[in-house]
C-alpha cells in the first residue's frame, strides 16, 4: 500500500487574507525571496527555515499555514 501525500499552503493564504496582509511585505519580513513565495503558491517544497520564519512572523504553528493532503483523485488513501 502506497500513500502519496503532498503539501498544501492554502491555509497560509487564508491566514494572510484573514489578517489583511499581503504576500510581498510578508516575504520581505520573513527574509524569503519572491521565488520562494512563488513555490509556496505552487505547493512546492520549501526549506524548514523559511517555514519557521513564516510561523515566527505570523505567530502561528505549522498546522496554521500548511497541511498534508492525499495526492489522488479520490482524496483518500488507496489500499
Amino acid at each position: 500500500m502506497e500513500v502519496k501525500l503532498k503539501v498544501s499552503y492554502n491555509r497560509l493564504w487564508k491566514l494572510l487574507i484573514d489578517r489583511g496582509m499581503q504576500k510581498k511585505p510578508t516575504y520581505v519580513v520573513v527574509g524569503a525571496s519572491k521565488s520562494t513565495f512563488a513555490k509556496l503558491g505552487e505547493n512546492e517544497n520549501v526549506t524548514l527555515p523559511i517555514l519557521l520564519g513564516i510561523c515566527q512572523v505570523l505567530e502561528c504553528d505549522f498546522g496554521d499555514i500548511m497541511e498534508a493532503i492525499f495526492d489522488n483523485k479520490e482524496g483518500k488513501m488507496q489500499v
